[in-house]
């Protein structure tokens, strides 16, 4: 029991059912398949439900106990773990509840529940005030469902067309229901619930809430009683009911009473209805094919005593509440027994069926005719059922019919008593008291009744029988077949019955014979046939003496009437300043007589109405004149009421512009509105008089509505613009001045008898400025004060009168204040929730409000601009400022405030809300009023509340549907259904304007986040949590997350397509904004897990609106990407991998079923995958289907084809219409081009013009379909570029955002392979639509780059190539794919596209990173390798997948390098960076030589070179301090790049120098233009700009690399390439020599240095001059002369390194940059090696260039081996010497000894570090993590930069500091052991020179200190001179020098040095150079050393 007794929170009494109901609604109505089953389960569930119809669970002693107890011991709640304990308040309120609707405790408890659940979409209400709604609520369900289900039945009245099995399982089940006696259930049931008795009851218990709520739970409780009503009707519309049914039914109706204005109420019609089809038998007649069946189920036919017992219950004579119901009842039974008398089955009846008569007679007796329009008529539902009207026509039609003897009958009578009413009239004796009126009734009856057609069926047809033969189609009969078919017989009796009534008509049936055809008339067909009659009716009778006396029912009668009255009128029309015309003579007309006037003028007004042709031929009648007529008679003294007809009446002839043009001439004619006043009038004449004199008094206003309603019709057919013109000036304005002064202002004041009319003349004058501003077009004319002559003088035109309505209404004028005021009193009024008279017509005239507000505001720019731009002295204020000012009534700003409080009106007002939003919408797009709005809004609470209830309301509407088009607006619930979703689409549009403007917006208040406190601390709650009210949040939610747990997705995509994209556009808006980001992801993460679930639904497809498909999914995956981004920094694994797998995985998901689909499916899955291996084993991968949806073709519109118009001059105009839209695309306004095309072909002159007109309207025709067609194909690219941007931004986080162990790197790999060849598959293909490649290009280049990295980290992290199955994880074909693909994209873009090609180098160049060898730690040991071991070596996979590539590159020929070249010649700085340094790559790999023998021959090289010449001025701008974009700096860089590639083969390096490039950059000025060091410039603070003397390192540092590398190709045999350097080395040698002798040893001097030594080294040389042999002498002595001085500069820079400066610039280094310092010193360490190794080579080269022996040898050195300052600070004495005379004489030997002691020693340093390195990287796992860090420092930027590093990740990096080391270290150490052969190399010729070849001078000869000090001018040509002879310098030395040499000599050159330069030569030189040259030079100098005195 316990089980049982736990509670349902969904409320059994009401979650359930509204279940139940959705599923049936579903089912039947909305025809959904999949609901068909879960009927059938939900149906066998609620069973019991139906049968105990509305029967409450029963109270119980035990459930009182047990909800006693829960707020002590708790209570189970289903679908909840544990019992819950709740409030004693909350069981107060059950047990208040159980016993108010007499339910069970546990019921009233889970009501209660439930209503706590739902309060928030019911702001302002308690749980108890819910709850009630609930319960109702619930019961409605029950009843609808029910409703809904018998009308699903086959039947003999309607049918659904649902399928057999649906209609099957509907009959049967309600059958059942019947057979239990659910016809009785339903009676009872309808008697008993009454709202008042429900009111009392609540309001006893205080059940009842505000007026709303009042509202709500009336209009369930009513609705409930309707349901079951109407189900009991939809049940005999089927089928018929047993007898004790009808005896019930006809039980029930005896006792219904009427209402007070004597209508039945609209259940009680329903009841009568299901009695008047149970007694039905005319279907018998309709011949369907299943009329037999229908005769077998008839009980009238088959059961006797079924007739009998209704018979004699009718026939009965006790008298019922309502007699009128008891006849109707009697007269449509007997009219049952006359058919079935006609019946041959009706014999068995005759005993009944003889009784018609009686019955019939009994029913006339009740005034039968009288209560069928009073009560059933009356009753306001009545003409909303289609099968109510018919069954009502069928009964009257029937009487006539069936029963001609009783219509004779009543005419008869009628005669009679007309004929008595003469006589007593001619007697003055009072009426006979035993009138009958019954012909009277039946008559009005029936035009009463045909003269609403709600649905257009047009029933009237049937009484006009078509006499001529029909030539238009459209007017057939209600019969449907050949013109000349014979009618049916009823449709002969009925024609019969209208035309003799008309004959011989007694004058007290007129008028309701006119009110007869005046219904008849009711439709297009019906109002030409009625015409007809009226015509021929006169020219019968014509031939008569008068011509008049014809029948009076003819058009000759009535217009002869008329013009006798107005005749007779005319005679005395007063003179209008006569005081007696005020109360004129009424003696013309008597009251009888304007009866009839005016049912002849309803009458014609009907006829003219429906049917044009009448119209006109009324008009042009000669002899009627109508029109003049009745003009006429508004100018004599009769009735307004009269007056009024003959505007309703002029204004139906008006609706025909040809009409409408003479009409206003007409109308200023007879100056019915006076607008002329004549010299001399005291007073005004004409409507106005009327208005202010007689209808006020009155308080009645049928003419001024009538002059209202003229106005409008005219104003729509034609607008007079010279109307009036001679007698005043012309135009409108007189006729708006008097609506808007005279009719308009004072309607508040005055006085009205009938209330409602006060509304009705607000709305009919409303109407009118609405028209006119809806048609009014602000033009520069309107500004400009134009002059027309009147009566010989110049007076100011009038402005349209659109242009005034807008001038008053951007300003504060009367008008615009009493709109607004109308507009609040019609939300006061609509707040009450309470009927009153003239509510349609206020809501009427609030929309007429609210469109002129907005209409004003749409049209107030272009108003405002026209006014700026003609300098008019007009003062406006723009509506919105206006709108924010102070109300009278209520003292506050709450105008705004009061148009959004129509929102919450929009379930009974839904065009209010709509023109509310749009309003709204409007005015958000101005920034400084949200603000303002903002506070207007939260200012008063309840206001709020309510203001958020409303927009929430719109959102939440179930009933908006997105319409196709305007078209079906005949279907009124789908216009308003349509209007709701418009209304939901400028929600959502104010929503996105407002989120883009600052905070606070009105966007943010909607949507519940914080507006008094920072946006981002809001804490966004499901509604009701904490107190937090629905937002528009939770609505735009709500709707999106409807049916995303179901296979088929969010309904909302499908169903309504644009706004399901609005609402992802808020999602993704309120996800991108920095401030609401952070609360809206988390909400949606935690509460709603929205993005999973629609993630998996993609990709959507709507095959009708793929534009609006595209945009869905387009918002989600930027929204997506965003998450993605934010769960990953905020290492929210679990969340992103969820994303990750679901958008990537291509393994099946099992998808969570929730209607439990899936268990059958799932085992034969399992069963499928056990026999047949991997048959479901992989999916698309949900990335990849949604970029198949997106159609990468796209048809464009074809060229027009024009015969009249000029191509050149259309395409013009339309570019000229042409804006850009909401969405940001540019459309053509096809209503303005429309505009602009017709005005054209007006403009046209002659005859020729007039017949080509309709040819011309058809090529504009044309014209406009084309442009909405380049419209639409706009919007889907403009779509296809969205969602292909958002896709890419999604792949691109998901590759690059998110944690990379995410995905395995084997998985990334092939997903980027799927990606890549699926993009370009789509982009490659025909079709492909230009615009979205560049997208493509950037996806291609990010997923390129992606892939290279993890291949490269796959490969760093050593799983090892091999060479079997290709790279890493994913194979070499793949990569060739996507090579080939690669390639084929760059060239499919031709010449165009350059930009979107270097997105594409880019990928090629990463692509082609894949396959570069990582850089290898050098060992030192390889070159031990014999040769044949290195060639023999199987091929790598670098190498093969290199070759393969460059394979496939060169099978594309020269296309391919033509497109690449052209690309890198000129064209955007990017693309060409980009395609040079493609070129460089590829020809670093071609080896064969191809695509340099391309460019060479083809001409680009030249070309290449030949652009160094612009550069030169580009690079001088960039040395200024503050340099402009430093864009050619790096495309020099990448040109000298390539040209450095060029030059590293032989060929190509002779090629370059054949185009010059030397020569070229000789000529350059930039690098004379050295920046000052000392000059501190400004750093660019962020870094990224380096200063002026980094940037001019940036320019000259490339060009000496590619000098030094052409020095290296062009081998010895080519010296031109020498001795081309050598001349730019002499041209630019000030700057060279500047740069050699530089005094601040930075990094970047000593990286100058070390390639400017390089060069001089090889430059600077005698045989180099030798070559250039072709300079004269001059030239020569020069070329010597810059020679000499590049020497003297390099030895005294060797001084400087191996001496003094070295140790303090390592020391300099380590002090300005401490945390790079090991890096640094690393750097300047091998740049000082390299320059001492470039100098000691240049000192070589020379030694052995002079002279092959050593005696005639140049001596570089001079004889003292004094060392300089040592590291141990030692020999002191000499240092300062040497350092001061290093610029003026040559250096000393010592101190070459010198740096050969340092380079050993520095030697054996390194080649330890470089050991202790090897050791590192072979055990890099077992290195302590201290060390690992340290490692890593020198590659991560900032602090703690390392702690953020995977492990894995610090691994590789320490990795590749030890790679980096261990090669700084070999390079080192090969630069130590050069430095050390070179430097022995010149000991030893300086020796062998000094000891054995030198002839010693005697000192005598020399003055004191000359050896010391020689003059700088013989030094110049001294000992250094390089023409090789051994010049002066020899006989300097004296003897005692050599003597000194050799003993400081031996002294220095010790065993120590011996032995270590000897461990140098095994150490290393075995491995890497000439083994035993060390050796062999050490043992020389210890011989010359040890040789004996000479």
């Amino acid at each position: 029991m316990a089980a049982q007794m736990a509670v349902n929170s969904g409320a059994s009494l009401w979650g359930p059912l509204k279940e139940l109901w959705e599923t049936v609604d579903g089912a039947v109505l909305r025809r959904q398949t999949e609901s068909v089953h879960l009927l059938d389960l939900l149906l066998k569930k609620h069973k019991t439900n139906f049968l105990s119809l509305f029967k409450n669970p029963p109270k119980s002693a035990e459930q009182r106990e047990k909800v006693r107890k829960a707020s002590t011991e708790g209570i189970a709640i289903q679908g909840q773990q544990g019992s819950r304990l709740l409030p004693e308040q909350l069981l107060k309120e059950a047990f208040i509840l159980s016993d108010l609707f007499d339910i069970g405790e546990l019921a009233a408890l889970e009501l209660l529940l439930a209503g706590e659940q739902q309060q928030p979409h019911f702001p302002g209400l308690t749980r108890g005030l819910v709850a009630v709604l609930l319960y109702w609520d619930g019961k409605l369900c029950v009843a609808n469902s029910l409703r809904t289900l018998i009308q699903s039945r086959q039947g003999k009245t309607f049918t659904l067309e649902l399928s057999g099995e649906l209609v099957a399982l509907t009959t049967r089940f309600t059958d059942d229901l019947m057979s239990h006696g659910l016809t009785k259930r339903i009676l009872t049931l309808v008697s008993e619930i009454s709202v008042t008795r429900e009111f009392e009851r609540l309001q006893k218990e205080r059940g009842l809430g505000n007026e709303k709520h009042r509202k709500e739970v009336s209009d369930l409780i009513k609705e409930c009683r309707q349901a079951l009503a109407d189900s009991l009707f939809s049940w005999t519309c089927q089928s018929p009911l047993t007898r004790d049914d009808t005896l019930a039914l006809i039980g029930h109706l005896e006792t219904v009473t009427a209402q007070a204005d004597g209508s039945l109420d609209s259940v009680s019609l329903a009841l009568v209805m299901a009695l008047l089809y149970c007694l039905d038998v005319s279907f018998i007649e309709q011949g369907t094919e299943d009329r037999e069946d229908l005769l077998q189920t008839l009980p009238l036919l088959t059961e006797k005593q079924y007739v009998s017992a209704v018979h004699s219950r009718l026939m009965d004579g006790q008298a019922w509440k309502l007699p009128g119901l008891q006849a109707v009842c009697r007269l449509a039974w007997a009219l049952s027994l006359r058919v079935l008398s006609q019946l041959p089955q009706g014999s068995a009846l005759v005993e009944f069926t003889e009784a018609d008569e009686a019955l019939a007679d009994q029913a006339l007796l009740g005034d039968v005719f009288l209560f069928m329009k009073e009560g059933i008529l009356g009753c306001e539902s009545f003409a909303q059922e289609e099968f109510y009207i018919r069954r009502l026509h069928s009964l009257i039609t029937d009487f006539l019919a069936l029963m001609p003897m009783k219509v004779k009958q009543l005419r008869n009578r009628a005669d009679e008593d007309a004929r008595l009413v003469h006589m007593s009239l001619q007697m003055d004796s009072e009426l006979p008291s035993s009138l009958r009126k019954d012909l009277d009734h039946l008559m009005i009856l029936i035009g009463e009744f045909y003269s609403k057609d709600t649905f257009g069926l047009e029933l009237g047809l049937e009484f006009w029988c078509p006499t001529e033969s029909l030539q238009h189609t459209a007017l057939q009969g209600s019969y449907l077949g050949m013109a000349l078919q014979r009618p049916p017989h009823k449709q002969v009796v009925l024609s019969k019955f209208v035309r003799q009534m008309g004959d011989l008509l007694p004058s007290t049936l007129y008028i309701s014979y006119l009110r007869m055809l005046k219904g008849l008339a009711n439709g297009p067909q019906c109002a030409h046939y009625c015409f007809s009659l009226l015509k021929t009716n006169g020219a019968m009778h014509s031939d008569n003496i008068q011509g008049v006396s014809g029948s009076p029912v003819s058009w000759e009668h009535f217009f002869h009437s008329l013009m006798l009255y107005h005749e007779n009128l005319r005679r005395d029309f007063p003179n209008p300043d006569n005081a007696q015309y005020r109360h004129p003579p009424l003696r013309g007309i008597t009251q009888r007589e304007l009866d009839g006037l005016t049912s002849f003028l309803q009458l014609l007004t009907t006829i003219i109405t429906w049917s044009e042709n009448a119209r006109l031929a009324l008009c042009e009648h000669p002899q009627w004149t109508p029109v003049v007529v009745m003009l006429g008679l508004l100018q004599c003294s009769v009735p307004p009421v009269l007056k009024a007809e003959l505007l309703h009446c002029l204004a139906a002839f008006g609706k025909s512009p040809e009409i409408a043009a003479s009409l206003w001439q007409s109308l200023e004619y007879t100056q019915i509105l006076q607008t002329v006043r004549a010299p001399g009038q005291r007073q005004a004449a004409g409507i106005e008089v009327e208005l202010n004199e007689i209808e006020s008094s009155c308080e009645e206003y049928p003419l001024t509505r009538g002059f209202c309603h003229l106005t409008s019709t005219l104003v729509e057919s034609s607008m007079p613009v010279n109307l009036g013109a001679g007698l005043r000036v012309p135009g409108f304005q007189p006729y708006l001045n008097f609506l808007r002064d005279s009719v308009f202002l004072p309607f508040p004041t005055r006085a009205y008898r009938r209330p409602a009319e006060k509304w009705e003349v607000a709305d009919a004058v409303l109407e009118v400025f609405h028209k006119l501003l809806r048609d009014y077009e602000p033009q520069p004319s309107d500004f400009v004060q134009e002059m027309v002559e009147l009566q010989g003088e110049q007076v100011p035109a009038d402005k349209p009168p659109g242009h005034s309505i807008m001038f008053h209404l951007l300003n504060d004028s009367p008008m615009l204040a009493l709109c607004l005021s109308l507009l609040e009193e019609g939300v006061r009024q609509l707040d009450t929730y309470a009927p009153f008279p003239g509510k349609k017509h206020l809501e009427s005239a609030v929309l007429h409000c609210l469109c002129l507000l907005d209409l004003a505001l749409q049209k107030e720019v272009m108003f405002m601009d026209l006014l700026r731009e003609s300098q008019s002295s007009l003062l406006v204020s723009p509506l919105e400022q206006l709108l924010q000012g102070v109300s009278p009534q209520t003292r506050r700003a709450d105008h705004i405030v009061n148009i959004a409080r129509y929102l919450y009106h929009s379930s009974s007002s839904p065009e209010a809300a709509f023109q509310s939003a749009k309003i709204l919408r409007r005015i958000a797009n101005y920034p400084n009023i949200q603000n303002r709005l903002v506070g207007d809004f939260t200012h008063d609470q309840a206001v709020s509340d309510k203001l958020m209830a409303g927009f929430v309301e719109c959102l939440d509407n179930e009933e908006a549907e997105e319409g196709t088009d305007k078209e079906d607006d005949s279907d009124l619930q789908k216009k308003v259904s349509r209007i709701r979703h418009e209304t939901q689409i400028h929600i959502l549009n104010l929503l996105i304007t407002s989120l883009e403007l600052k905070t606070p917006n009105l966007a943010l208040y909607l949507l519940g986040y914080e507006v008094k406190k920072p946006v981002s601390t809001t804490n966004l709650q499901d509604p009701g949590v904490l107190g937090c009210p629905r937002s528009c949040l939770h609505a735009i939610l709500s709707l999106l997350q409807r049916g995303t747990e179901k296979r088929s997705g969010p309904v909302l995509t499908q169903q309504a397509p644009h706004l399901a994209e609005l609402c992802y556009q808020v999602i993704y808006q309120l996800c991108a904004c920095p401030d609401t980001s952070g609360p809206t992801m988390r909400y949606l993460r935690t509460s709603q897990d929205f993005l999973f679930s629609h993630l998996q639904h993609l990709p959507f497809v709507l095959p009708e609106n793929q534009i609006a498909a595209l945009s869905q999914m387009s918002w989600l995956m930027k929204t997506a990407a965003i998450e993605l981004r934010v769960t990953s920094l905020n290492r929210q694994r679990s969340h992103t991998q969820r994303l990750v797998s679901l958008l990537l995985d291509d393994q099946p998901h099992t998808q969570h079923s929730a209607d439990g689909e899936s268990g059958m499916e799932e085992e034969t899955r399992s069963v499928s995958g056990f026999l047949h291996f991997d048959t479901v084993s992989k999916v698309r991968r949900k990335l990849l289907s949604v970029l198949d949806v997106i159609e990468f073709s796209q048809d464009m519109p074809e060229l027009l084809q024009l015969d009249f118009f000029e191509r050149t001059q259309i395409e013009q105009v339309i570019s000229n219409c042409e804006h850009v839209n909401e969405q940001g695309h540019t459309v053509c306004n096809v209503k303005l081009l429309h505009r602009v095309l017709v005005a054209e072909v007006n403009a046209l002159q002659g005859m020729a013009a007039i017949g080509q007109r309709p040819l011309l309207m058809e090529e504009v025709n044309s014209i406009l379909q084309q442009v909405v067609e380049r419209n639409r194909v706009r919007r889907s690219l403009s779509a296809k570029r969205h969602a292909l941007r958002s896709w890419r931004s999604l792949v691109e986080t998901l590759l690059t955002a998110c944690p990379s162990d995410l995905i395995p790197a084997d998985d990334r790999q092939l997903i980027i392979r799927d990606l890549l060849l699926d993009l370009h598959d789509k982009v490659l293909s025909e079709d492909a639509a230009g615009e979205l490649m560049p997208i493509v290009a950037g996806a291609v280049f990010t997923l390129t780059a992606q892939l290279s990295q993890s291949v490269l980290s796959e490969q760093q992290q050593g799983t090892g190539v091999e060479a079997s199955s290709g790279f890493a994880s994913i194979a070499n074909s793949a990569l060739h794919l996507i090579l080939r693909k690669l390639l084929d994209f760059i060239l499919c873009t031709g010449g165009g596209y350059q930009r979107l090609r270097a997105h594409l180098y880019g990928s090629l160049l990463y692509y082609l990173q894949i396959a570069q060898k990582p850089e290898e730690p050098d060992t030192l040991q390889t070159a031990g390798k014999a040769m044949w071991e290195r060639l023999t070596a199987p091929e790598d996979g670098f190498s093969k997948l290199q070759r393969e590539n460059l394979a496939i590159i060169e099978s594309y020929g020269q296309s391919l390098m033509e497109v690449v070249c052209r690309d890198a010649c000129d064209g955007h700085e990017i693309s060409r960076m980009l395609a040079l340094a493609v070129l460089d790559r590829i020809l670093s790999i071609d080896r064969q030589n191809q695509w340099l023998l391309y460019v060479c021959n083809s001409g680009y090289l030249r070309s290449l070179v030949e652009s160094l010449r612009q550069d030169d001025v580009a690079l001088q701008s960039l040395l200024a301090p503050q340099p402009p974009p430093l864009k050619p700096l790096y495309i020099y860089e990448s040109k000298m790049a390539l040209l450095t590639r060029v030059a590293k083969t032989g060929q190509g390096a002779v090629e370059l120098l054949r185009c010059g490039l030397v020569a070229q950059l000789i000529e350059w000025q930039v690098f004379d233009m050295v920046p000052d060091s000392t000059h501190r410039v400004m750093r660019d603070p962020s870094g990224f700009i380096p200063s002026p003397l980094d940037r001019y390192r940036q320019i000259l540092l490339p060009t000496l690399r590619l000098f030094q590398v052409i020095l290296t190709s062009t081998t010895m045999n080519h010296q031109q390439g020498a001795a081309q350097v050598l001349q730019w080395l002499v041209f630019h040698a000030d700057t060279v020599q500047a740069l050699l002798r530089c005094q601040e040893l930075s990094m970047g001097a000593l990286q100058e240095l070390s390639l400017l030594t390089g060069l001089v080294s090889k430059t600077a040389l005698p045989a180099v001059l030798e070559m250039a042999g072709e300079v004269n002498g001059a030239t020569l002595l020069e070329f010597q002369g810059h020679i000499g001085r590049f020497q003297r500069h390099c030895l005294s820079l060797l001084s400087r390194l191996a001496g003094s400066e070295r140790e303090r610039l390592l020391k300099q280094a380590e002090i300005a940059a401490p945390g790079e310092s090991v890096e640094r010193r690393e750097e300047m360490e091998v740049a000082m090696q390299q320059v001492c190794a470039n100098i000691m080579e240049y000192c070589q080269t020379l030694l052995l260039q002079s002279s092959a022996q050593a005696q005639f040898s140049i001596c570089l050195f001079s004889t003292s081996v004094s060392e300089p300052a040592g590291r141990d600070g030692g020999r002191t004495d000499l240092s300062s010497t040497v350092t001061s005379m290093t610029h003026s004489r040559a250096p000393s030997l010592g101190l070459v000894l010198y740096l050969l002691k340092n380079s050993a020693t520095d030697f054996f340093r390194f080649h330890q570090s470089h050991r202790q390195s090897l050791g590192k990287l072979q055990s890099l796992d077992q290195l302590p993590p201290e060390e690992l860090k340290e490692l890593c420092q020198g590659l991560v930027s900032g602090p703690g930069g390392v702690e953020k590093i995977p492990s894995v990740q610090r691994n590789l990096l320490a990795k590749r500091r030890l790679v980096q080391l261990i090669n700084s270290r070999a390079k080192l150490l090969a630069l130590c052991s050069y430095v050390i052969e070179t430097c022995l190399f010149v000991l030893w010729r300086h020796l062998e020179y000094y000891l054995l070849h030198c002839t010693p001078t005697d000192p005598k000869d020399l003055l004191p200190g000359a050896g010391l000090f020689r003059s700088r001018l013989e030094d110049s040509f001294g000992g250094l001179q390089a023409s090789g002879g051994r010049g002066l310098g020899q006989t300097r030395v004296t003897q005692q020098d050599l003597d000194l040499l050799k003993s400081d000599m031996a002294a220095s050159f010790g065993e120590a040095l011996q032995r270590k330069l000897l461990e140098v030569e095994g150490l290393y030189s075995q491995v890497r150079s000439r083994y035993t040259f060390i050796q062999a030079l050490v043992r020389r100098i210890r011989g010359l050393l040890q040789q004996p005195k000479s």
